[in-house]
């Protein structure tokens, strides 16, 4: 599968997310797809445990992607995952095989302050 090919669908995939259309959100997932969560050290085993545990969780999601970069069987995804009005700076890897992604792993970080020590040396950027 080539990169525009693969870049497609992870538009389609990120849409269905937003727009929590499980069905379509999940036809990326090879059947054996492995999804791991190192902050609460968490796998997923499977595409249908998956999109079930995707499925059961009782906040309302929106996605708002910022980027997505990569090529051939390796895509990041940096994305907004807003919770109930609460953002989470997110990084989704996915690894791809056979034009399925067989293994993700996402990470998922809070706003925080900016340090008054460092005030001097940034420019403010936008939030979302």
């Amino acid at each position: 599968m080539d990169d525009h090919t693969v870049r497609t669908a992870l538009e389609r995939q990120w849409e269905a997310s937003d727009a929590s259309d499980f069905e379509r959100e999940h036809e990326i997932y090879a059947t054996d797809a492995v999804l791991d969560y190192p902050q609460s050290g968490e796998r997923i085993r499977g595409r249908r445990n998956i999109q079930e545990s995707r499925t059961v969780q009782p906040n309302k999601k929106r996605f708002t992607v910022r980027r997505m970069i990569g090529g051939s069987d390796l895509w990041i995804t940096e994305f907004v995952l807003t919770y109930d009005g609460v953002p989470s700076y997110t990084v989704s890897i996915m690894e791809f095989r056979d034009g399925q992604v067989v293994h993700e792993t996402q990470y998922f970080a809070d706003r925080f302050e900016p340090s008054p020590s460092r005030a001097h040396l940034v420019e403010r950027i936008g939030t979302t």
